[in-house]
């Protein structure tokens, strides 16, 4: 189990909490010691300041969807668990906190998506339900938190296997595959998102999908490689992008069916 996991399990047992959306998260910030306050922020949405035993959480006002406001809140409140000794630097894009490789950011996340999302509820919704757009919806609203939040738990904690491809300002710029997945990613970091990707209908033409639309079939060879031997048409793959215009940023699920 990760640390941000354990940490999370371990609030949430002292605390007597079984399921978090009973809850304000702004009491159990409170209960654990910690103050919290709203602001406008430039280039940040979070950040924490510590100064001995207590920590100064810091939430940008100018924030106006509050499930992403819960998960940035239990982001910053994970670094309270778990780095109280260490200067943690300002947290930006919560999209692109995801693809960060720091071991303490990875750790702050995996707390929050534990902390909002117990994994026995999530697994308990998520079973005998087929994977979409529209349960990934259901989840968020369920669980009270951010699409991109729940997207990165269902990588981590769902039935089907899929990939994740971050892209900011007409570039990709990182990817998540699960482990021994059967497709191999071509490699375009640093480049523009594929020509026929939903990712570059986005940045090219500003195209966002209706939410009815919003799961796109593309081409095996759009993201992964063709194998000399393989035929694009034997194969039925589709993508969902998650667009933050704020960010001018992108986060394609791809997977397979």
């Amino acid at each position: 189990m990760s640390k941000g996991k354990q940490a999370a399990r371990k609030l949430m047992f002292e605390c007597g909490i079984e399921n978090p959306t009973e809850f304000p998260l702004e009491d159990i910030v409170f209960g654990r010691g910690a103050i919290l306050i709203e602001t406008p922020l430039k280039n940040s949405e979070g950040r924490i300041v510590f100064g001995g035993s207590k920590a100064l959480i810091t939430i940008n006002s100018n924030i106006s969807y509050a499930y992403k406001k819960r998960f940035i809140i239990a982001h910053e409140l994970g670094h309270f668990e778990m780095h109280r000794h260490l200067a943690i630097r300002p947290d930006l894009d919560i999209s692109s906190e995801y693809f960060k490789e720091g071991v303490h950011e990875r750790e702050a996340n995996e707390f929050a998506s534990e902390l909002l999302m117990p994994e026995h509820l999530f697994m308990k919704e998520c079973s005998g339900k087929k994977f979409s757009p529209n349960l990934l919806r259901s989840l968020a609203e369920r669980f009270q938190t951010s699409l991109t939040s729940v997207a990165f738990k269902y990588f981590e904690e769902g039935e089907l296997p899929y990939c994740l491809f971050y892209s900011q300002n007409n570039k990709v710029l990182y990817w998540k595959k699960p482990e021994d997945y059967p497709h191999f990613v071509n490699n375009r970091r640093n480049l523009k998102p594929p020509k026929d990707s939903v990712a570059a209908e986005f940045f090219n033409n500003q195209k966002i999908y209706k939410k009815e639309e919003s799961k796109q079939h593309v081409w095996k060879s759009t993201w992964f490689e063709l194998n000399r031997d393989e035929d694009d048409s034997h194969f039925n793959f589709y993508e969902y992008c998650i667009v933050t215009r704020a960010y001018n940023s992108v986060i394609s699920i791809v997977w397979e069916e």
